[in-house]
């Protein structure tokens, strides 16, 4: 289980994460919304050890975040990979880095999920779509069966039908692999359909935490309420609520 207690970040003299706790349990997803500034990605920083608590702490099941070796999904798909490597040496790398055999039957079967082509990862990134460039990220970031995952934005790159398609194959995935799920994001459309769990940020605070049909049907706080409501007038959650 990912837990955070208390954890703040200092950025200069400003907290831009503020004493915020959450859990997070293997299996499950845990969607962190806010508008833009609320801490979202110092959040996902701070899991990954790549800012330094000002306080608090971070921990999975009691020990160091880092000694499990999360993976992250990048927002832009193909800013995630170095553009001389074909996509194979990438997506071989978190297997390199632990000194693990890479398994041909779990890749294929992983492309086979991620409606890749087998051939696809012998191209370089700028050889592929942004859509084919975001499931690569995804094989390559479930390639070492990592417990935690960390999705940044995942979908904002990506247009509306392949948003849809991707979200459904991290789903299927997830339900395969078990791993726990944390994702930052401003579509609470996809938050209320594939998360557990909402939890809403602003200015780095925490605002609340709620199960996400709870958070839809009733957010807990003005903020939240304003969030929702705002999803509903764009036809974001037309298919949820």
């Amino acid at each position: 289980m990912l837990t955070l207690q208390n954890a703040s970040v200092m950025r200069g003299r400003m907290l831009t994460l503020d004493d915020v706790s959450l859990s997070l349990a293997a299996g499950r997803t845990l969607a962190v919304v806010g508008e833009s500034g609320a801490g979202k990605s110092t959040l996902i920083a701070a899991v990954l050890g790549l800012v330094k608590l000002h306080r608090g702490r971070i921990a999975w099941n009691d020990a160091p975040v880092a000694t499990i070796r999360p993976a992250l999904v990048m927002q832009e798909p193909r800013a995630a990979f170095n553009p001389a490597l074909n996509l194979r040496r990438s997506v071989m790398e978190p297997l390199t880095a632990r000194r693990l055999t890479p398994d041909p039957v779990r890749l294929a079967r992983f492309c086979d999920g991620l409606e890749l082509p087998r051939d696809l990862l012998d191209r370089r990134p700028d050889q592929v779509s942004i859509g084919q460039a975001q499931r690569v990220g995804i094989l390559r970031a479930l390639i070492a069966a990592p417990p935690l995952v960390l999705f940044d934005e995942p979908l904002s790159a990506l247009d509306a039908v392949t948003q849809k398609h991707t979200a459904r194959l991290i789903a299927q995935l997830q339900a395969e692999e078990g791993f726990a799920a944390l994702i930052v994001t401003h579509d609470l459309g996809y938050a209320a359909a594939y998360a557990d769990d909402i939890a809403v940020l602003r200015a780095g605070r925490l605002q609340e935490v709620q199960p996400a049909h709870a958070f839809i049907a009733a957010p807990q706080t003005e903020y939240g309420h304003t969030l929702r409501d705002a999803a509903f007038a764009l036809g974001a959650l037309e298919h949820v609520a």
